[in-house]
């Protein structure tokens, strides 16, 4: 069985971002990358950042004065071991956790939360909100958005003004270079500018992305996927995601709309997806999915008032206690998850694959026979399978992953337009 995580202890080790090795992502100015590098330690020493980057202590040296003057980076007293308070104490770098914050935020078809990070990746606050399911028109979204964020503001004891930036997540067809969302089950239109307009209404800079994407950022700034330079993230909760990460970054796509697991076709003319088409894997793993097969095969027409959560729990009690009908759509639907699984594996190899979402409770979902079936549908190769962790994470940590959104477009205003510090190693030498 894979190992199953439900607690919410996602960053235990120091630092957030990802750890990338040394000469693989030289593209961006030095000095983002010596920044991105005292970030992701949480604190170290400049010897080890010059060494961890492969250039010369005077770059490194330069560079950090500069994010000093720029209030990014402070220096601070790192105790060493067995010094015994002799000598002069060691000089560590840390970000200065006050010189920004950011808020993250999640929307999704049964709730909204909402978080803030200061600089650092720290977690500030956090807020839900309850909402009834279903699209919901552009000005009721915008509403909805604004009442979060002032009430994380308020747990945080900040005001919109003190943010600098936004991160939101939902699902659907999102273009996060473009901001646009071009069809999202939260919402009743289609082909909005939501980033655009969200940031003229809320009087900050507002970034978006698919919700599937900002729980892979999360992995990738604060969770397994921080030292890994290639994983998947395959979601599973109202609908059916999948975020990728190539070379310690995103993968979205040509034009920002890739790795929609979920609308992939595993049944010609098959069940209808809340997408209008049909035969999508969505249309048979996802909550919606279950409870149609549920209220079908177990003739629970008198449960259509009740919740889908509440119809969900009734049906995994079913199974459990032994219920044939209740275990065969686990069953199904673990077979089809098997198929999808496969894919992944045959197309991107990835060196793990977590699946996360609130319907990872149920472990019918990974039971030793869908695992089964996804090794016997990925191509024989002769060496084992990538490993498959399970993270139930609640929607809180969603939104913390649109918050590293936030923190990395910040980052980049800051710093990717910079005077790259390397062009000058000669002189400062």
């Amino acid at each position: 069985m894979p190992q199953v995580r439900n607690d919410l202890a996602i960053n235990a080790v120091p630092g957030c971002g990802p750890l990338i090795p040394a000469l693989s992502d030289s593209l961006r100015p030095l000095r983002q990358q010596i920044f991105e590098r005292v970030r992701a330690a949480g604190t170290i020493a400049r010897v080890q950042v010059a060494k961890e980057l492969s250039v010369s202590p005077a770059s490194v040296t330069l560079g950090v004065s500069e994010l000093i003057d720029a209030g990014l980076v402070e220096e601070g007293v790192s105790p060493r071991e067995g010094d015994a308070g002799r000598g002069r104490p060691a000089v560590a770098l840390g970000v200065r956790a006050d010189a920004h914050r950011v808020a993250g935020m999640k929307l999704s078809d049964r709730e909204h939360t909402a978080v803030i990070l200061d600089f650092a990746g720290n977690l500030i606050a956090t807020e839900s909100a309850p909402r009834t399911p279903g699209p919901m028109p552009q000005s009721q979204l915008l509403a909805a958005m604004t009442d979060l964020l002032d009430r994380v503001c308020a747990n945080a004891g900040l005001s919109r003004g003190d943010l600098s930036a936004l991160g939101l997540g939902l699902p659907g067809f999102v273009d996060a270079q473009k901001g646009q969302v071009m069809w999202s089950s939260v919402m009743a239109d289609r082909g909005v500018d939501l980033a655009a307009i969200a940031t003229r209404y809320l009087g900050l800079p507002v970034h978006i992305d698919n919700d599937a994407n900002v729980v892979t950022l999360a992995e990738l700034w604060f969770g397994a996927g921080r030292g890994l330079s290639d994983f998947a993230v395959v979601t599973i909760e109202h609908g059916v995601g999948m975020g990728i990460v190539i070379n310690h970054r995103i993968y979205r796509g040509a034009q920002g709309l890739g790795m929609e697991l979920g609308h992939t076709k595993v049944q010609l003319d098959g069940a209808l997806c809340r997408c209008g088409q049909r035969g999508c894997l969505e249309a048979y793993v996802a909550d919606y999915a279950l409870a149609r097969e549920a209220t079908t095969a177990l003739n629970w027409t008198a449960k259509d008032g009740q919740s889908i959560n509440v119809l969900l729990e009734s049906l995994h009690d079913h199974a459990k206690a032994g219920n044939a009908a209740a275990r065969s759509i686990f069953h199904r639907a673990g077979r089809y998850l098997a198929v999808g699984l496969s894919n992944v594996v045959n197309i991107f190899d990835p060196s793990l694959i977590i699946l996360s979402g609130e319907r990872m409770r149920y472990d019918y979902l990974y039971a030793a026979e869908t695992l089964a079936d996804m090794d016997n549908l990925a191509i024989v190769t002769g060496r084992p399978r990538p490993p498959i962790q399970i993270h139930a994470w609640g929607d809180m940590l969603w939104a913390q992953g649109a918050a590293a959104l936030a923190l990395s477009a910040v980052t980049d205003s800051l710093l990717s337009g910079a005077r790259d510090v390397a062009t000058r190693e000669v002189a400062a030498e």
